[in-house]
């Protein structure tokens, strides 16, 4: 971006409305439930006596219900409207995390995780289309603030749960749902009440039937391979590591940055000069390598790779989805359902069998090595020849779609 691009971007936040700030706020928080639990997996284990694959289930959880869910929330948001599902999406999560912090056993945490995600695909579907439609002036400021919130969620996540988890495994919850608590007051009061617009109806298999589109399902596939490499590292590497709540916190603070600068600043240049599908299949291969340089049992090795790993994951998960929306004639949103399904699909299923993967081959390297197979096989399908021209600009939905993860 120019620095005259910047300058308008900056001048365009300064007259945003207050609601514009605190759905922000409010996103900021849903994001950091991401790796909010990343640094206190170790003590879930101990304080819970669970198995590293019992732990592993509060992503597939998560992840698995709000798959499932992201296929209701445009209709949901179409028939309600945006607020009231905004302020649905914020009391789940405020319920969940509350009832998280109470949690007296592992199946009761994976449970109330499940909720999480029920509620923050309620929530991050939608907070979205409520910055944009709330912006006055120049929609760029709303959008800036909105990727800004991905890069603090991401960030501040794991400091948190290091922070409060160093007192207790229970701490990151209870934090959770006060921060998330006030911000359900806030969007209560100060968002507008819905003016019941109503978007053209998607039908619940629609998203499905885009898959039909072989180009459409060639990505959707590799980049759920993707991912399930993605939650390779965010599910298992903690437990390699087995550091302290704050040591863990401070690498996946890093690792989020470099997630958020990546995506934003990063991948555009990279689509630009190699195309969207081209980039994406050059970047899932040095994730490959990535993923063979985290099976080095050094713990060092470990931290670089981990961190260095949030650069590439920002860029995939800007140029999977840009390859994407481009490559099918599928309507946009449609096109992008159908592809977040498989995408999140590819990270439930990872992290429920990260921890039975290294059991099965005795060796808690295995995860990455396997991850690093998976990635070769989203590179291949990548690289296929399509019809299509691979285009060379990312569309700005891109850019944010691709990051609601």
């Amino acid at each position: 971006m120019s620095a005259e691009h910047h300058s308008s971007l900056l001048d365009a936040v300064k007259g945003q409305p207050k609601q514009v700030w605190i759905t922000a706020f409010a996103a900021v928080i849903a994001f950091m439930g991401i790796g909010l639990v990343d640094p206190i997996l170790l003590s879930i284990a101990k304080g819970l006596d669970a198995t590293p694959s019992q732990v592993t289930l509060l992503f597939s959880s998560y992840l698995g219900v709000q798959v499932v869910a992201m296929l209701l929330t445009g209709a949901a948001s179409a028939r309600f409207g945006a607020k009231r599902t905004v302020l649905v999406g914020l009391t789940l999560i405020v319920a969940a995390t509350a009832l998280c912090a109470a949690a007296g056993s592992i199946e009761q945490l994976v449970g109330l995780r499940a909720v999480w995600g029920l509620g923050n695909a309620f929530f991050i579907a939608t907070a979205l289309s409520v910055i944009v439609g709330a912006a006055t002036g120049s929609q760029s400021g709303a959008i800036l603030l909105y990727e800004a919130a991905l890069g603090v969620g991401l960030s501040v996540g794991p400091l948190l749960g290091a922070l409060l988890g160093s007192i207790s495994w229970r701490g990151p919850f209870l934090g959770t749902a006060i921060l998330m608590a006030g911000a359900l007051v806030l969007c209560a009061v100060f968002l507008d009440s819905d003016k019941h617009e109503r978007r053209a109806p998607v039908k619940l298999l629609d998203p499905l039937r885009a898959l039909k589109h072989r180009g459409l399902l060639r990505t959707s596939v590799a980049s759920a391979l993707y991912t399930a490499a993605f939650f390779a590292v965010l599910a298992w590497s903690p437990f390699v590591l087995g550091w302290s709540a704050i040591a863990v916190g401070l690498v996946f603070c890093g690792w989020g940055l470099c997630v958020a600068v990546a995506g934003v600043a990063l991948a555009p240049r990279l689509a630009a000069r190699l195309g969207e599908r081209h980039a994406a299949a050059a970047a899932v291969f040095g994730y490959a390598v990535l993923m063979l340089v985290l099976a080095v049992p050094s713990k060092p090795v470990l931290v670089a790779g981990i961190i260095v790993s949030g650069l590439v994951s920002g860029l995939l998960n800007t140029l999977f989805t840009g390859t994407a929306m481009a490559i099918s004639d599928a309507p946009r949103p449609v096109a992008s359902a159908g592809y977040n399904f498989c995408r999140w699909l590819g990270g439930a299923v990872a992290a429920t069998l990260v921890g039975h993967v290294a059991e099965w081959f005795g060796s808690p390297q295995a995860p990455f090595l396997a991850s690093a197979v998976l990635c070769v096989i989203a590179g291949a399908l990548l690289s296929l020849r399509e019809k299509k021209a691979d285009p060379h600009t990312l569309p700005q939905e891109a850019v944010l779609v691709g990051e609601e993860f």
